[in-house]
């Protein structure tokens, strides 16, 4: 079971902060996919505890202001998702003046890219052919705009962008929201 967290006052603060945009999604806790069992090291018992690295909610607040914020430099209108390891949403801003597809694209986009681990741009080839592919998966969606967030070279969360005129606008804002935290990713 998912446990909703309310949001602390400086998370207030800073959603407040971002003048304009819409706070639609929330946060959520870890799900049940991410609390998967590791192997157990040779001559130990397994552990029922497992750690699990995740983007804390400031990270991603940070991310979804870096994404509006270049966003309006490049005069787009724009949604931004943020979702975890196992494609559970964390977070969906959707800026002023984007349409109403935009929310669903950039969740898709996140969850697509966090799954396989790779910017949805680089997945499209994937979603071609006679009979099923990639693209067949629910909740996919192969056009660039998806970024993964990654820790010790491993995606923690996913970024997703939609809204502008083309996939790479989008991918490139995702990339400039990214760019917030890359340093603090570890």
């Amino acid at each position: 079971m998912q446990k909703i967290q309310k949001m602390s006052a400086r998370t207030r603060t800073v959603a407040g902060m971002t003048a304009g945009l819409a706070l639609v999604g929330g946060v959520v806790g870890v799900s049940a996919a991410q609390a998967a069992p590791a192997a157990p090291a040779a001559g130990k018992a397994a552990s029922a505890v497992r750690q699990v690295t995740v983007l804390r909610t400031d990270a991603a607040m940070r991310i979804a202001d870096a994404v509006q914020k270049e966003a309006a430099k490049q005069n787009q209108r724009v949604a931004v998702a943020i979702v975890d390891r196992s494609g559970d949403l964390r977070l969906v801003v959707k800026g002023d003046g984007a349409g109403p597809q935009t929310v669903e694209s950039a969740r898709r986009k996140a969850f697509t890219a966090v799954a396989f681990g790779q910017p949805t741009s680089r997945l499209a080839g994937n979603a071609t052919g006679n009979g099923p592919t990639v693209k067949d998966i629910p909740g996919t969606l192969f056009l660039a705009g998806g970024v993964p967030v990654a820790s010790g070279g491993a995606p923690i969360a996913g970024v997703g962008v939609g809204g502008a005129p083309s996939g790479a606008i989008d991918e490139a804002i995702a990339q400039a929201g990214l760019k917030a935290v890359q340093g603090q990713l570890g």
